[in-house]
């Protein structure tokens, strides 16, 4: 398909030197770029948990080095089974 897409005269002609040197075409690169473009964007972006922590101590000392589920246990002390 053919279509008009109108940028800079100064990027057209780096594209063109670029073109040149690597024996393609400003076409090739074109197509090339938005391949790139399209399949980084349909990447999903890694996941990022927020900071979010208050302010405290840490964890009491009884707890310290305690596992998972001692701690889990605790938490739930007295609220059912």
């Amino acid at each position: 398909m053919k279509t008009t897409v109108e940028i800079p005269d100064s990027l057209l002609e780096q594209a063109k030197r670029f073109a040149t040197r690597e024996h393609t075409t400003v076409r090739a690169l074109v197509e090339e770029g938005l391949r790139g473009v399209l399949a980084e964007r349909k990447r999903p972006r890694s996941f990022k948990l927020r900071k979010v922590s208050f302010k405290g101590k840490g964890l009491q000392p009884q707890m310290g080095g305690g596992s998972w589920q001692r701690i889990r246990d605790a938490i739930y002390e007295g609220r059912g089974a």
